[in-house]
Parts: structure tokens; C-alpha cells; sequence
């Protein structure tokens, strides 16, 4: 490059043309002010903060208690306030014309502005504090010229009376930093009107120093209370909010769990039969083969697909589950468990259902494990019915014959083992009634069940388009009713198709 072209280099500092540059400063190089300056500025900084107290009302997070709050709260406020100041201002302004000396037009204009700012003060106290603060103090001064007597000084009783019904809404409606700034005011006023004229001061200053500082404690001291309290609620019901949307995920995960078990062995059979379909069928053509191939690599490829799912759905302690899943064929088993409980049940299982889908066969049994559970649990030793039957009016197949037969209902379980559920079925019903428990209630026997109650009970029968009614008996006991369409399926949102 050209010298003619080429940048002028910069100079030192201070030639001419170039700026005086400031050296960087490091952490440790950074200006730190003398202890005289730091304290000054610390002292700055809490004036500020003092004054931001006595000029910034409390926000809608700083409510009074709920007896004010409320509009019937400030109508009553409003009520005894108006009354103190019809009652205040003339005994006020008689009291500072007459025993005082004071002019009358001055006297009325005290009297005003001493005792009417307590009706802004239901709403907004902090701004009626500074109207009242100034009112009284410009009266003590005024007092001042006028001839000594035997009467209070710097604050007449009005002024005090007034003055703590105004402590009183500072302490139910402001911060605790306001309130504390409120009270320093006071006390420097106090103080420094004494020792102003101390051949006058009888001791009010002090008086309304103490009684100040009590208001604004004892009622401080409730405000926030109410507010602990109040938020204490909020995160109670945030808490069981939480609670149980987080027992709703668990119980979805538990049924998609089980679910895969249910899908996957149908999954398996399809894929077994279509690998093994070229060998027990001669003749196949090659397009046949190919197509029986495909298919099972597509149960294959849906098979994988569900184990990588469960594997999300499952926790890392939650290991698979090994059993078959129960059906209505271990009702039986169940209601005989329930009875080694000590709790009697009996047990209706119509005919002809051993043949349902096996997720509608899951979501029956936990039903009834869940219901049978919470009857043990609150109720030992109340008599409990179980009841499974379908629609009046629906067939039945026969697996071996193909002959159609009427079910009968109140069969016992697990009889008409080989029937099949026809696809136009109506709907099945689930009913669980217990009845008061005869004896004295005692320990459960018993605890096991699937741990989400209700939730659990409503997020099966959602999964099957049916709908559940449960809720307490006349005579005491508790009734859990659940009817299931045999021939709906449940939308893809899995939201309630009626209320339930």
C-alpha cells in the first residue's frame, strides 16, 4: 500500500487532532469514593426511599382485610366516617374559637381541613395523612399567637381523636415502610413543636406519638396478617390445582401403559400371522406374499414405535409389566379379595361379556378395583353390589356355533366364556352401590387400589366415549355408576362426549 493511501497513524494523546483518551478501568482500578461521600450518598439514598414511602400509595397487591374491603365493608366505613367528621368539625372549630381565641372563619377552615380529609381517608389514606398533617401542624403554629391558657397544646383533643381514626385506615391500607415513615413524621413533629414552646407543651406531643404508634401497629400487624393469610390461600389452591392435574398426567400415563400391553399383544398377533400366513397357506401368489411381508413389517414398525412412546410414558423406577392385563374374567377374584377385607360384596356379571374389547374388559375392572377400594377404605364393613350388564335388547354370538342367544342379566361371572360381543351392542353399565357400614368403623383391611380415586374412574370411562355418575346415597352410603357404549369410539382429543 501507497504512503499516500495508507491511514495517518494516531498520535500520543494530546497531539493535536487526536482526543485525550481515559484509561480503562478494571475492577480493581475503579474510582471509590472517600468513607465521608459513601456515607453521604447512603444517606441520600434513604431520604429517597423515605420520601418514595410518605408519596407512593400502596398498590392492589396491599389490600385491608376482607370486612373493608368489600363494598358492603366500605359502605359502613363510609357510614361511621361521616359521622365522626359531622361530629368533629363543629366541635372543632367551637373549640378553636372560643376556648382557643382563634378568629371564627379561621377556626372553620381548621376545622375542615383537620376532620373532612377522613372520608378520602376510607379509599385513599396516604393522601388524607398529608392533607391532616399539614392542617394540624399549620394549627399548632397558628395557636402559638394566640394568649396561653389552660388548654392542650400542640394538639387540642379533636386533633387527636382525628388524627388516630386516620392512623387507623394507614395502618389497614399501606405498606409497612409507609407506615413506618408515617409515624417518624409524627414523632419529629411531635418533638420538634415541643421544644418549640415548651412553656406551652403539655405533653399531647407525646401522647399522640404513643398512641399513634400503637394504631399503626396493631392494625399493621392485622393487615398483614389478612394478607399472609390470603396468600396462604392462593397457594393452597394453586397447590391442589396442581396436585391434581399432575394426578390426572399420572393416570393417562398409567392407562397408555397398560393400553400398549392391551394394543401390542393384537399387534403381535397380526404381525406372527402375516409372517407365518406363506407357510400355512399353499398356493399363495408372489403379490400375496408380498403383501402378507408388508404387512407385518408394518406391525413391526408399529409395534417399535409404541415401545419407543412407552418408554417416554414410562418413569425409570416403572418397570413393564408382565401379567396379562385383567379383564371382567377376574371380577370374581376381585370381589373375593374385597370379601377377605370384611367388606361383604356380591357380584352380578351378565352373561355373554367375556368377549368385549380388552380395553373396554380394563377400564370395567379398574372401575370396579377403584370403587371396591374406596369402600374399604371409607367404609369397612359396609355391604357393597357390583353389577355389570348390558343393554336390554342386545345379542350375543356364539363363538363356536354362530348361534345368536339372549343374555340373561345377574348371571354369575365369568359364565358364557366363549361369546362374543356383537358390534351393534348397545351400551354396558357399570353400577358399584355400598350401602352404611353395620358396625363400628374400624382400620381398613385393605388399601391397595389404583391410588387416583375419582380421577382415575372419570379418565376410564373417557377413554371408552362413556360416562360416569357417582355421588353420596340418601341412606349413606355412596354409589358409582358408569355406562359404556359398546359401539362408540372415543374422539382423538379424548374429551368427554357429555358431561360425565
Amino acid at each position: 500500500m501507497n504512503a499516500s493511501t495508507s491511514p495517518e497513524a494516531p498520535g500520543p494523546p494530546g497531539s493535536p487532532g487526536v482526543p485525550p483518551s481515559e484509561p480503562s478501568r478494571g475492577p480493581a482500578q475503579r474510582q471509590t469514593w472517600p468513607p465521608p461521600v459513601r456515607t453521604l450518598l447512603h444517606g441520600l439514598h434513604g431520604l429517597h426511599g423515605f420520601w418514595a414511602a410518605l408519596t407512593t400509595p400502596a398498590g392492589p397487591g396491599v389490600r385491608p382485610p376482607a370486612p373493608v374491603s368489600g363494598r358492603r365493608g366500605r359502605r359502613w366505613a363510609y357510614a361511621l366516617v361521616l359521622g365522626l367528621a359531622a361530629v368533629l368539625i363543629p366541635v372543632t372549630s367551637t373549640v378553636l374559637s372560643e376556648d382557643y381565641g382563634l378568629p371564627g372563619a379561621i377556626a372553620v377552615s381548621l376545622a375542615f381541613a383537620q376532620a373532612g380529609p377522613l372520608l378520602l381517608a376510607v379509599t385513599r389514606p396516604l393522601q388524607a395523612w398529608w392533607i391532616v398533617i399539614i392542617a394540624d401542624t399549620a394549627g399548632a403554629l397558628l395557636l402559638l399567637f394566640t394568649p396561653p391558657g389552660q388548654h392542650s397544646w400542640p394538639w387540642p383533643p379533636t386533633v387527636i381523636v382525628g388524627y388516630l381514626v386516620l392512623c387507623l385506615a394507614l395502618g389497614l391500607r399501606e405498606r409497612r415502610s409507609t407506615i413506618v415513615a408515617v409515624w417518624t413524621v409524627t414523632l419529629v413533629l411531635s418533638l420538634g413543636l415541643g421544644f418549640l414552646a415548651q412553656d406551652r407543651s403539655d405533653g399531647t406531643n407525646v401522647l399522640l406519638t404513643v398512641l399513634s404508634g400503637v394504631v399503626l401497629l396493631v392494625f399493621g400487624a392485622v393487615r398483614e396478617r389478612t394478607d399472609a393469610q390470603r396468600r396462604l390461600a392462593e397457594q393452597e389452591t394453586i397447590s391442589e390445582a396442581e396436585r391434581a392435574r399432575r394426578t390426572l398426567l399420572e393416570e393417562r400415563a398409567r392407562i397408555a401403559r397398560e393400553l400398549h400391553d392391551v394394543v401390542a399383544h393384537h399387534m403381535s398377533v397380526i404381525s406372527v400371522q402375516a409372517d407365518s400366513a406363506p407357510y400355512r397357506l399353499s398356493g399363495l401368489p408372489h403379490e400375496a406374499r408380498e403383501e402378507f411381508g408388508a404387512i407385518a413389517g408394518t406391525a413391526r414398525e408399529s409395534l417399535s414405535e409404541m415401545r419407543r412412546l412407552l418408554g417416554v410414558l414410562r418413569s425409570e423406577e416403572a418397570g413393564g409389566e408382565r401379567a396379562p392385563q385383567p379383564g371382567l374374567d377376574r371380577l370374581g377374584q376381585l370381589a373375593e379379595a374385597t370379601v377377605r377385607a370384611g367388606v361383604p360384596t356380591e357380584l352380578a356379571v351378565e352373561e355373554g361379556l367375556s368377549g368385549l374389547p380388552q380395553a373396554v374388559q380394563l377400564s370395567v375392572y379398574r372401575i370396579v378395583q377403584e370403587a371396591l377400594a374406596n369402600v374399604v377404605r371409607h367404609a369397612p364393613g359396609a355391604p357393597a353390589r357390583v353389577s355389570v350388564t348390558a343393554a336390554e335388547g342386545r345379542t350375543a354370538d356364539a363363538g363356536a356355533g354362530g348361534r345368536g342367544a339372549r343374555a340373561d342379566s345377574g348371571a354369575d361371572a365369568g359364565a358364557g366364556s366363549g361369546a362374543r360381543a356383537d358390534a351393534t351392542a348397545g351400551a354396558l353399565t357399570v353400577l358399584i352401590v355400598n350401602g352404611r357400614a353395620s358396625g363400628p368403623a374400624g382400620p381398613p383391611l385393605e388399601t391397595t387400589g389404583t391410588g387416583h380415586g375419582l380421577v382415575g374412574m372419570r379418565e376410564r370411562v373417557r377413554l371408552v366415549g362413556g360416562t360416569l355418575d357417582t355421588g353420596p346415597l340418601p341412606d349413606g352410603g355412596f354409589r358409582v355408576a358408569a355406562r359404556i357404549p359398546l359401539n362408540h369410539t372415543a374422539p382423538p382429543d379424548g374429551k368427554d362426549p357429555t358431561p360425565s
